[in-house]
């Protein structure tokens, strides 16, 4: 099974991160096209009904992991490798300095 969050752009829900078979895809959510004042939450992610595709975790969302000491504390924490980088994504994002957040799908109770 693979793993999903929710992104929000401040608190507008903004798209869907996931885990897919060959690595990761990034698409923004419909209604938040549809917004007359939507922000991109990244100039590499830009506004686009296409989803976006990447063997690797995109550069934006690998950004907003914590480094150094503080990724230290995650992996102990969470009991997580340091390269599973969705799961720190998932774990360690729901609060970030910035616009972007990233919520588990499971913890809004939508599977």
């Amino acid at each position: 099974m693979y793993r999903k969050g929710k992104v929000f752009y401040e608190n507008y829900f903004a798209g869907v991160i996931e885990e897919t078979e060959t690595g990761y895809r990034f698409s923004y959510d419909k209604e938040y096209l549809s917004k007359e004042d939507k922000w991109p939450i990244s100039k590499t992610l830009p506004i686009s009904e296409k989803a976006y595709l990447s063997n690797t975790m995109f550069p934006f969302f690998d950004g907003l992991i914590p480094e150094g000491w503080l990724l230290d504390v995650a992996v102990d924490n969470w009991k997580l490798k340091a390269n599973d980088r969705m799961g720190l994504l998932l774990a360690c994002c729901k609060v970030c300095i910035g616009a972007v957040s990233v919520i588990p799908f499971n913890e809004e109770n939508n599977e």
